[in-house]
């Protein structure tokens, strides 16, 4: 029987949460992509840099502040900037391409953008399992802001300058900056909290909330499937949240399994010291014993051949 208290943990009911937060983050970034597409905008990486100045600026501050020395080496941040620049990139590049005249190569692109996302996930979650959320957050900042700037002056240089800036222009703009920081600064929590496999079957429910927000903003209808499709995605989560809650019991059990065992080898390897001991001691005693006797009769017979030997020389002369 399953025991719902326990499978409602404050960790699960959290991670939960928080995936569906960052899904709806994605949701919002997707539309922004969309409504900077309407109006002839199409600047993936200009998107995305100020997300990564955004990131350097506060948790580089904060890195300042504590001056404690890397947990990890600088160049596994280049790579992982570089990584999650160009799956920004393709990702953003490909929802403009998917509808378009060669929907084929949005595809190639959206394959390509899933594949580098998940290098950058996964290795998200190493360093933020081993090094630092502060540290990994600031240098990928910076090295993603570099990153973007030398890719921008190359690929986008001439867009940037056809730009009419308006509000319509710069809202969806830097809302796009703002989620994707708001995203950037909560995925290592859920990353430590959950992993990456948490993560990303959170962020399949991104279509479910981005055809709810169809529904009410814009007043589209949609297929029932939809639905049914997001509550399978839903029980998903909900059970992978619990299986993992005893994986993490199983492997506690495991733990204390092998403590209590070693324990038991410490207790049956102490005893037999302890008989080996008593045994080398009863040998050295017995042997200083025999070495004793042997040293006393010896001297015992010194003796007596010395008294001997004086008598027989008395009785010669």
């Amino acid at each position: 029987m399953v025991n719902f208290k326990q499978f409602w943990t404050k960790k699960t009911l959290v991670g939960l949460g928080l995936g569906q937060f960052l899904s709806l983050l994605i949701t919002s970034t997707g539309f922004s992509s969309s409504e900077l597409a309407k109006r002839g905008i199409n600047a993936p990486t200009s998107q995305s840099f100020l997300n990564y100045v955004l990131l350097s600026v506060v948790y580089g501050s904060v890195m300042l502040y504590r001056r404690q020395a890397l947990k990890a080496k600088w160049y596994y941040y280049v790579i992982l900037g570089l990584v999650d620049v160009e799956a920004n990139y393709l990702d953003v590049h490909a929802g403009d391409r998917s509808g378009g005249s060669n929907p084929r190569k949005g595809d190639l692109l959206v394959i390509a953008g899933a594949t580098l996302y998940a290098i950058s996930n996964v290795s998200e979650e190493f360093l933020v399992k081993n090094a630092d959320r502060v540290e990994l957050m600031s240098f990928l900042g910076l090295f993603g802001a570099i990153i973007s700037a030398i890719q921008i002056s190359i690929v986008e240089r001439n867009e940037l300058k056809s730009i009419h800036w308006t509000a319509s222009a710069a809202f969806p703009f830097f809302g796009f900056s703002l989620a994707m920081f708001l995203f950037y600064s909560f995925v290592p929590v859920l990353l430590k909290m959950s992993g990456s496999t948490m993560l990303n079957l959170s962020l399949l429910t991104s279509d479910m909330w981005a055809v709810v927000i169809r529904i009410f903003a814009y007043h589209e209808k949609v297929d029932w499937m939809y639905f049914l499709a997001f509550v399978a995605v839903a029980v998903g989560l909900i059970i992978y949240s619990g299986g993992d809650k005893d994986d993490d019991q199983s492997l506690a059990d495991v733990a204390d399994q092998g403590t209590e065992r070693s324990k038991h080898f410490d207790e049956e390897a102490g005893f037999d010291n302890l008989n080996r001991g008593n045994t080398v001691g009863s040998s050295k005693m017995g042997d200083t014993s025999r070495h004793d006797c042997m040293t006393s009769s010896g001297g015992r017979e010194t003796i007596e051949n010395t008294s001997i030997g004086k008598d027989m020389q008395g009785k010669k002369s």
